[in-house]
């Protein structure tokens, strides 16, 4: 697929808040030596054998004096991947068909959901640990001619150096090791088919035990807990509607119902209702530095579109569920996490609503873009919500811009205008986080 020159290079922006205070962090939790060495989908919107290893990386690396993490968009057309200091054009690489975008995990690669599978995308941006320290190195982006071949490519959850690829079409899930996500078939670790396709969700954990959903294409309702032998462990249908997941604290996984959620504990699942009769929870963001799921809530089964005002906090150490009011609606692309745990609800009155997730209260609100409205259509462009090292990246496709907004002081660090309407958003951090 051919590619548009690669604009003039960037001036990395050092002084970055956001950068600073993840440094800072990593700091905290790691000698320095090892420091130098080191996200979603619609509400209901592959086989190893058939993926190729041969990369197509364009360009000479460039050495740099720190990590470079790089943004990458999704238009009508293609992919744009922008520097995330300094948000200019890196690269735009041409592509037909609506893409979809999720982050491999090694920090480098990115998956785009293409009519042919989960395709990987070379970012340009990586770390070579060398003992106690790293070189940083940056090249133009590509897209690889690696394919994880998949019939409807759906969800990719990345956890524990592991990355779970879910076909809807067939209902196999594919698990690469990320260190390895363009390797083709050397990537893969382990490979899973469900009883029936349907769109569903896979995590892989610590101890290789294998947290699946479970359905048909007419009816999904449930979630099985495996271990690394594909016996059932624990199992429950009593999760209609089942759709997306969340890795808390400890290594549970929250995964939502029509009518609430389950908590996926080491060897048990257990139900956590909704407090109405139908109460849908289908998109959640957790951290695993809290035990405590950020989640949507939808409470009107019969709405052709709900504009919800209320998410839902789940909290795993006592699988309970509260409700906060919201001064606005918001969409799927509206969940994130802060470097801090916070809560983050990108509202359709163009702010971004920061809830502490312990107390369950709404603690501010920071003015972003202008008031917009959800499209019928989940496809079509809405504003979009990303979070990476404590910056919060807002798109904002009536204004064909993208902003980097610190989240702690809710300064908007800065703002780009784009050439093409943003859809998708996701991240390469140009270093692998251990």
């Amino acid at each position: 697929m051919p590619r548009a020159a690669p604009d003039d290079p960037m001036t990395q922006t050092l002084a970055r808040p956001g950068r600073r205070r993840a440094a800072r962090a990593a700091a905290a939790a790691l000698p320095l030596a090892l420091l130098a060495a080191c996200a979603g989908t619609a509400d209901d919107a592959a086989p190893a054998s058939s993926a190729s290893a041969t990369t197509t990386t364009a360009g000479s690396p460039a050495e740099a004096a720190t990590y470079q993490p790089r943004i990458v968009l999704t238009y009508d057309g293609g992919l744009l991947v922008l520097d995330a200091d300094t948000l200019e054009t890196v690269d735009r690489i041409e592509a037909d068909g609506f893409l979809r975008v999720n982050a491999a995990g090694d920090g480098r690669h990115v998956m785009v959901s293409t009519d042919a599978g989960f395709q990987v995308l070379d970012a340009g941006t990586w770390a070579e640990e060398h003992g106690d320290h790293a070189h940083y190195w940056t090249a133009e982006p590509a897209l690889t001619d690696v394919v994880y071949a998949a019939e409807k490519p759906g969800h990719v959850v990345v956890h524990d150096e592991r990355v779970a690829l879910f076909d809807d079409g067939t209902g196999e899930v594919t698990v690469l090791d990320v260190h390895d996500v363009a390797g083709g078939d050397e990537a893969v670790t382990r490979t899973h088919t469900t009883p029936s396709a349907h769109h569903g969700v896979a995590v892989l954990r610590t101890d290789d035990s294998l947290v699946v959903s479970d359905g048909t294409e007419e009816a999904r309702t449930g979630v099985r807990l495996l271990d690394a032998d594909d016996t059932e462990v624990a199992a429950t249908d009593a999760c209609p509607g089942v759709h997306g997941e969340a890795v808390a604290a400890d290594e549970v996984v929250v995964v939502g119902c029509q009518d609430g959620v389950v908590v996926v504990g080491t060897d048990t699942i257990t139900k956590v209702a909704s407090p109405d009769a139908y109460g849908r929870i289908g998109n959640q963001a957790g951290t695993e530095e809290s035990p405590v799921v950020l989640g949507d809530y939808k409470s009107d089964p019969d709405a052709d579109l709900e504009r919800p005002t209320r998410v839902s906090l789940v909290d795993t150490r006592t699988a309970s569920l509260r409700l906060v009011d919201l001064p606005a609606s918001y969409t799927f692309r509206s969940l994130g996490r802060g470097a801090d745990g916070e809560a983050l609800v990108l509202g359709t009155d163009g702010a971004l609503h920061v809830i502490d997730p312990e107390a369950g209260t709404l603690t501010r609100s920071i003015p972003l873009i202008d008031a917009w409205t959800e499209p019928d259509e989940w496809q079509q462009p809405r504003p979009a919500l990303h979070v990476l090292d404590g910056m919060a990246y807002v798109t904002d496709p009536a204004t064909n811009q993208v902003l980097a907004v610190d989240v702690a002081s809710g300064e908007v660090w800065k703002t780009a205008k784009l050439d093409v309407t943003p859809n998708e958003i996701t991240s390469a951090a140009g270093r692998h986080a251990h």
